[in-house]
């Protein structure tokens, strides 16, 4: 059994084997090398798992961008989904209940786009900028509205 350091507190600390390992640099950088090739392996040997496109931002803005095809209009709406839900399809307010995307309060109005509502970011941006459209003549419309308010 390896000898044991006391340390000042008269509690013992450090074995003195593990010293001379950590003491010879030879011996040290065999033993990373050995716990570094034994981690990968551990990871080499889980299969990562991708998230579904649906439920990624950048997949959700690019589906955005090409249903607005007007620049302008599309920046306004990227404005308000940024600040409302962080482009997080599955978004939930825990005060109000707003959900999704656009935060739609209740969001099961957004079934009246596809019944795919709560998880579709196609459904959730179809319905939202109709709604921008009807109560504020465009996405601009609400970002101007959100930008005086806080909220549109």
């Amino acid at each position: 059994m390896p000898a044991a350091i006391q340390s000042p507190t008269g509690r013992s600390s450090v074995s003195v084997s593990l010293l001379r390992r950590i003491a010879s640099p030879k011996k040290a950088l065999a033993t990373g090398a050995v716990a570094a090739a034994a981690t990968g392996m551990v990871f080499a040997a889980a299969p990562a798992q991708a998230a579904p496109a649906a439920a990624t931002s950048d997949s959700a803005k690019a589906v955005a961008q090409r249903m607005i095809s007007d620049d302008a209009q599309f920046k306004c709406f990227d404005h308000i989904v940024s600040h409302e839900s962080g482009w997080d399809v599955n978004a939930k307010n825990a005060s109000s209940g707003a959900y999704g995307l656009v935060q739609a309060l209740p969001g099961s109005k957004m079934a009246s786009a596809g019944a795919d509502w709560q998880t579709n970011p196609e459904t959730q941006i179809e319905w939202g900028v109709k709604y921008m459209k009807d109560r504020y003549g465009s996405p601009c419309g609400a970002w101007s509205f959100w930008q005086a308010n806080g909220h549109y």
